[in-house]
């Protein structure tokens, strides 16, 4: 009797052993497979380039719904975030300005892959963010922001008004300290409050058939600027500027293009942008050398008697003083230059009436 009561003692006894320890390798087991994690780590949030809380102006390619390319200088976009932390994604190597929360311009060079522009984190809440290109000769490759994990995207504040510049070399910003950022097409867009568009690239001539030389009454309507000679054309319903400012004839009367013939150019050109724009205000500027100035003068009055009143012709005499610090040579303006020509500018602008300004 003993002896069974101590045998069937012993076989619960080996039970419970044997589930011990089946229920401490089940734990280990687990614990193996799912090692122990103090937190789960969010994912930073990625911001693609077709976002629409994402604004875009000037010529960008948007083809790649990975990567959108802008063309020629002064080219951005803005957008809004929340968090403390932005990163720029790029595909390729770029110069470029970053400003946040409408602070200033700060450089960017030769930088590519995924960018930091807030070394410092910024305060908690809701910021601003602009990204230009820096110059003529860069072009953006966008693949989007990288936010803190959390954040977001937000619908930036624009401006409605919108100038569209087309130049050479001194809309450019050609030979000052941030080149298209210091023109006075950027500044004057800025004074206004205005977005702007700069189409303008060094040497370019405003006529076709002027010898030597490009002309931007061709280049215009393409995507690229000259550095791409198989440009495919521009799409012009992407935008309609309310306003557009043309500042050539400098490289025309440089390699020899006659008053008449110039004069022709500008008739025409102003008739295509006339075709893609019927309600723009087209103003066209003396050149602050005075270059080509009466044929200037001569094609917007034959358009005022055609019918066309609303396009002006801006009288620069006056604006700037050759030989001084206005100018770094003899053709184009110094920083300084360049923002006194934009106070004049802008004024004009803002007050622009019917007829010669």
């Amino acid at each position: 009797m003993l002896l069974k009561s101590m045998r069937r003692y012993s076989m619960v006894g080996l039970v419970v052993v044997a589930l011990i320890l089946a229920i401490i390798y089940t734990l280990y087991a687990w614990q193996g497979q799912h090692p122990y994690q103090p937190g789960i780590k969010l994912l930073p949030k990625k911001i693609p380039p077709i976002s629409t809380d994402i604004k875009y102006y000037g010529r960008w390619d948007n083809k790649d719904r990975q990567e959108y390319v802008s063309y020629w200088g002064g080219a951005y976009f803005k957008t809004a975030f929340t968090g403390q932390h932005v990163k720029l994604r790029l595909g390729e190597k770029a110069a470029l300005y970053a400003s946040i929360d409408g602070g200033p311009d700060m450089p960017y060079h030769d930088v590519d892959g995924l960018v930091n522009l807030t070394p410092q984190p910024l305060a908690p809440g809701k910021h601003t963010l602009r990204v230009a290109g820096g110059s003529e000769w860069t072009t953006i490759h966008f693949q989007g922001l990288v936010l803190d994990p959390g954040a977001r995207s937000v619908e930036p504040t624009v401006s409605s008004d919108m100038i569209e510049f087309i130049g050479d070399s001194i809309t450019a910003g050609f030979s000052d300290s941030r080149n298209d950022l210091s023109s006075y097409a950027w500044l004057t867009g800025e004074k206004l409050g205005a977005e702007h568009v700069q189409i303008a690239t060094s040497g370019i001539c405003l006529s076709s058939t002027a010898p030597s030389c490009a002309g931007m009454d061709t280049q215009f309507f393409k995507l690229q600027t000259l550095q791409y000679p198989d440009s495919p054309l521009w799409d012009a319903k992407r935008y309609t500027p309310d306003a557009v400012v043309i500042n050539l004839g400098t490289n025309d009367y440089n390699h020899g293009q006659s008053a008449d013939a110039f004069e022709l150019s500008y008739l025409v050109f102003i008739a295509n942008l006339r075709l893609r724009y019927p309600n723009t205000a087209i103003y066209a500027m003396r050149t602050f050398s005075g270059y080509m100035e009466l044929p200037t003068r001569a094609a917007v009055y034959l358009l005022n008697a055609a019918g066309d009143h609303n396009v002006f012709y801006v009288d620069t005499t006056g604006w700037l003083t050759p030989g001084s610090s206005d100018f770094t040579d003899a053709i184009h303006p110094s920083d300084s230059g360049q923002s006194k020509a934009a106070t004049f500018l802008a004024f004009l602008l803002q007050h622009r009436h019917a007829g010669e300004i």
